[in-house]
């Protein structure tokens, strides 16, 4: 039987890539466990400053532009606090520079979930392969996680350790559990559609994809919209 996680975490936080990342990926589950009651934090790596097929577009304009649009869609989903670190698209490295800010954000906030992308999901059929991106930060939260964030000789200028006690991948070939979104796609839609500068056609055809996306996702599950997670269990 499909596992579905019914309960409200205390306090989670939400790893990804790029501005849209975390809407697309798990704005259901963020929507549904703000709503009850949960902290939910939200760390976006880049800037998304390489986000069109414009040759046009200035960088620095589609940084600005697509930080108002997370801000916007972070704000819909009752996100308690929304950190954008910046990096330049395709510029990410599983780096120590990286990996001591994510630990450090980690240590601050103390989580019992971190949600996040699935590094190893890279081939989509034959039309999708992972953006390395989504792959990096995926491998980087895992190591940040695991052991440095648990172990206090690990960055240790980085605060007092703390495990985390659930990881949930998403964007996964593999998923494990899910959480029924049903309540909340409406809201999962609308944050998606904030991300206009991403949009040729208006975003119509997004927010059918994000439906029809949790309608499968549902289907797995045995309810009308859910999300699919690969789960690590880190610690008690």
């Amino acid at each position: 039987m499909p596992e579905l996680i019914e309960g409200i975490p205390t306090r989670v936080l939400a790893i990804y890539a790029h501005p849209d990342d975390p809407d697309v990926s798990c704005g259901g589950t963020l929507a549904r466990w703000a709503r009850g009651g949960a902290e939910v934090h939200v760390a976006i790596c880049t800037n998304g400053d390489k986000g069109t097929s414009d040759p046009a577009a200035d960088p620095v304009t589609l940084a600005r532009c697509r930080a108002a649009e997370a801000a916007k869609a972070a704000d819909l989903l009752g996100v308690a606090e929304q950190q954008v670190l910046g990096y330049p698209d395709g510029e990410l490295s599983d780096d120590h520079a990286l990996r001591v800010q994510l630990v450090g954000m980690i240590r601050r906030l103390r989580p019992a979930i971190v949600l996040c992308p699935d590094p190893t999901a890279v081939f989509f059929g034959e039309d999708y392969f992972n953006h390395r991106d989504h792959r990096v930060v995926g491998f980087a939260v895992l190591d940040a996680l695991s052991p440095a964030a648990a172990l206090p000789h690990y960055f240790p200028e980085a605060g007092p350790a703390h495990q985390v006690e659930t990881v949930l991948m998403s964007g996964t070939l593999e998923p494990t559990v899910w959480v029924d979104v049903t309540s909340t796609i409406e809201e999962k839609v609308d944050a998606v559609s904030c991300h206009h500068s991403q949009f040729v056609d208006g975003g119509e055809w997004a927010r059918l994809a994000v439906r029809l996306r949790a309608e499968e996702d549902g289907h797995r599950a045995g309810v009308a919209f859910a999300e699919g997670f690969r789960r690590l269990r880190l610690g008690a």
